[in-house]
C-alpha cells in the first residue's frame, strides 16, 4: 500500500481555489510548486495508508474554521515569499 499525505491534497485545493485572490506575480507550474513546497514545509503532515480514511483526517482542516484559516494563512505567506522572489525562467529573464 502507498502512503498518502492528506496535507498535499488540502494545500493544492486551497491554492487552486484562491489562486486569483493571492495576486501572484507568476502562476507558472514552477512558482505554484514552490508555493506548495513552502506551505507544506510549514504544516504538519497527515499521512494515511487507506484512502477511505481521507474524510476523517481532512475534517479538522477543511470543516473547522480555525483549521481552514491556518492553512489559508500559511499558503498566503508562501505565495508572498514566491511572489517577491520567483525562481522561474519567466521572471528571471526579465
Amino acid at each position: 500500500m502507498a502512503i498518502h499525505n492528506i496535507m498535499e491534497e488540502i494545500v493544492c485545493e486551497v491554492l487552486v481555489k484562491h489562486k486569483e485572490d493571492l495576486q501572484l506575480t507568476c502562476g507558472c507550474d514552477r512558482c505554484l510548486d514552490d508555493i506548495r513546497a513552502i506551505a507544506l514545509n510549514n504544516l504538519s503532515p497527515r499521512y494515511i495508508v487507506q484512502l477511505e480514511h481521507r474524510p476523517y483526517v481532512r475534517a479538522p482542516y477543511t470543516a473547522d474554521r480555525q483549521g481552514v484559516t491556518n492553512i489559508m494563512l500559511i499558503v498566503t505567506k508562501a505565495a508572498g515569499i514566491v511572489s517577491q522572489s520567483p525562481r522561474c525562467q519567466d521572471q528571471v529573464s526579465k
